[in-house]
């Protein structure tokens, strides 16, 4: 099958600004965005899907161009990114589907396709744990 292309990264003018761009082959606009929660900064949440005006705004669209394997390829480099910029993070996460008429069954595919990539982000240093929609990093505590 060969190496699973990583698609060119457009970083943010700012590392703090939280938000990576990407484009496929067949020309679809990725944004992947980073925030911090308000009571605390050390914590931040990872989301990222399509930006084409096109898809009427839906991030969670799925395009079904064959590029899933590269897509998720760049959102894991784009994560080792954002996590080597910022050494001090303590926990990260990733949602399945936030909207509410999005069925349980997607969002369950969804945290299980973003389960598999995990292990190319994070060692052994880090506490994974699946919360319903969402799956938790924690980086782990040592005396």
């Amino acid at each position: 099958m060969g190496e699973v292309k990583i698609y060119p990264i457009v970083y943010p003018a700012i590392s703090s600004a939280g938000l990576y761009l990407f484009i496929t082959d067949a020309g679809i606009d990725y944004e992947v965005r980073f925030g911090r929660k308000q009571n605390n900064i050390l914590h931040a949440t990872v989301v990222f899907g399509v930006s084409n005006d096109e898809y009427d705004g839906e991030e969670y669209v799925e395009t079904n161009k064959g590029e899933l394997y590269s897509v998720m390829a760049t959102v894991v480099a784009v994560v080792k990114i954002f996590l080597k910029e910022h050494p001090n993070l303590k926990c990260l996460e990733f949602t399945g589907v936030s909207r509410k008429n999005v069925s349980d069954k997607k969002s369950g595919t969804r945290i299980k396709l973003y389960y598999r990539y995990l292990p190319q982000i994070f060692d052994n240093t880090w506490i994974i744990k699946a919360e319903d929609n969402t799956i938790v990093m924690n980086k782990k505590l040592f005396s």
